[in-house]
């Protein structure tokens, strides 16, 4: 085996004898998310709300590969229950070593009639979710010194939207989260990062297209294409893109970046 075959079988298999507990990773981004670490020798917990489809996923990994991934239901908004679901994946698998909180859900409400219901489903699922999973996950990460937090914001959380103030509310917040996280744990060997894509192609933005078709008559391909031109690239990002950058801000080649906040946007935002 040249050189070059031996480098490649080491990134194959980078993230070996790790823990990665995925938050949402039971569609779009956070079930990229998973597969790309499994296929790169992690141990994956996958946490969500949809237990018969987190059940399917996990079956999914554990056929096509040796390690015995496992999968937990839970409302991450309830600080008990997210609480929980961490103690169960350690128990399982050890000490969390990489935290990927991508579990979120957007939904658009003009401010004028905002409800405090909607208010805080927002904030409950996109932001309070992040601190309980986060906050009973680094108790494992503090006597190792290390360990990698990626929470997956949005470019939400880097400029505004018109008629989705609760969920721009929340993504700011995870930002500043990371931010401040970042700041705090320097020196204790934990990076905290966040990955903040613009729209991507996965069930959410299927969502956020059938609610354009049902406002404004427009037709699906015409709505899509609205949400593919604020990306200067005029695309769509693909889930398997912000899986690559996880990987990345998990990766060794890393370890001296943290309190970054990553646009994965064609351009659209620029600091």
């Amino acid at each position: 085996m040249n050189e070059q075959s031996k480098a490649s079988v080491a990134a194959d298999r980078a993230f070996t004898g790790q823990h990665v507990l995925v938050t949402g990773a039971s569609r779009g981004i956070g079930w990229s998310i998973a597969q790309a670490f499994a296929a790169r020798g992690a141990t994956l917990s996958l946490a969500g709300r949809d237990a018969a489809l987190l059940e399917q996923r996990r079956a999914a990994l554990n056929t096509s590969g040796a390690s015995n991934h496992t999968a937990f239901s839970a409302d991450l908004a309830d600080a008990e229950a997210a609480t929980a679901m961490v103690r169960h994946a350690v128990a399982a698998h050890g000490p969390v070593d990489i935290l990927v909180n991508n579990a979120g859900y957007g939904a658009s409400q003009p401010f004028a009639k905002m409800t405090a219901e909607h208010w805080n489903q927002m904030l409950g699922i996109n932001l309070s979710g992040v601190f309980h999973v986060t906050r009973a996950a680094i108790d494992g990460m503090l006597p190792r010194k290390s360990g990698r937090i990626i929470n997956i914001a949005s470019t939400a959380g880097l400029t505004g939207y018109a008629y989705v103030a609760a969920y721009v509310a929340a993504k700011h917040g995870v930002v500043g989260l990371t931010r401040a996280l970042a700041r705090e744990y320097a020196t204790a060997g934990i990076t905290v990062n966040a990955v903040c894509p613009g729209y991507v192609d996965t069930d959410m933005t299927a969502t956020t297209i059938e609610t354009i078709v049902r406002k404004t008559g427009r037709s699906a391909e015409a709505a899509r294409a609205e949400l593919a031109k604020s990306n200067p690239q005029g695309r769509l990002i693909q889930p398997e893109e912000v899986a690559d950058a996880v990987l990345w801000l998990a990766g060794a080649g890393a370890a001296s970046v943290t309190g970054q906040c990553i646009a994965i946007a064609g351009g659209e935002v620029m600091p």
